[in-house]
C-alpha cells in the first residue's frame, strides 16, 4: 500500500512540476511534511501541511466583502451569470523571496519541492486571491460585477444588457479589447 502511494505522489509531483506549480528545494528553512489524500477517483492529492508556517506569519488584515452586502448588490437586477475560478489561487506567483517559505518534503527519495505559486493552506491566501480580483475588477465592483475571492457575479438590470455586461469582465480577464 506505501508503495502504491509513493508512486501516485511521485505522479502527481511530476505533474505540478510540468505545471510549472512547483520546483525543486535546494537550501530549505522552514519543511512542511505532505498529507496524501485519495480522492474519489481514486488519485492522490498532495495536502501541504503548512500548520507551522501560518503560526508565524502575521495575519493579513485587508477587509474582505461583507456576504449580505453581496446579495443585496444583486438583489434588484434581472439577470446575473455566476462564474468561479479554475485553478485560480495557482495563478498568483509567490515573491521570489518567500518561496523558499513553501518547501515540502514527499515520502521516501522522492526530493523536497516548494511551491511557485500559491498553495491551498496558506494563511492569508484567501485574502492575497480577494486583493488580485478587486484590483483586476476595480472599476466593474458595484455596477456590474460583485466577487468574493474566486466567485463572480456578472450582474444585470436587464436581460439586454447582459451580453454587454458580460463582455467587459472576459475582456478584463482574456486580455482582449
Amino acid at each position: 500500500m506505501l508503495v502504491e502511494v509513493e508512486l501516485q505522489v511521485k505522479e502527481e509531483i511530476v505533474r505540478l512540476v510540468k505545471a510549472k506549480f512547483i520546483r525543486p528545494a535546494r537550501y530549505v528553512e522552514w519543511l512542511s511534511n505532505i498529507v496524501p489524500v485519495k480522492k474519489k477517483t481514486g488519485a492522490i492529492r498532495i495536502c501541504v501541511n503548512f500548520r507551522n508556517l501560518n503560526l508565524a506569519t502575521p495575519k493579513d488584515e485587508y477587509p474582505m466583502p461583507m456576504a449580505d452586502l453581496l446579495v443585496d448588490g444583486v438583489a434588484k437586477h434581472e439577470i446575473l451569470s455566476f462564474m468561479d475560478g479554475h485553478s485560480d489561487y495557482n495563478q498568483i506567483f509567490i515573491a521570489e523571496e518567500d518561496v523558499h517559505n513553501t518547501a515540502f518534503r514527499c515520502l521516501g527519495s522522492i526530493g523536497t519541492f516548494e511551491y511557485v505559486v500559491m498553495p491551498f493552506g496558506l494563511k492569508n491566501i484567501g485574502v492575497t486571491y480577494q486583493r488580485a480580483m478587486n484590483a483586476i475588477f476595480h472599476d466593474m465592483i458595484g455596477p456590474n460585477l460583485e466577487v468574493y475571492i474566486d466567485d463572480v457575479v456578472i450582474k444585470s438590470a436587464s436581460g439586454s444588457s447582459h451580453l454587454d455586461d458580460l463582455r467587459s469582465p472576459l475582456r478584463e480577464c482574456s486580455g482582449i479589447n
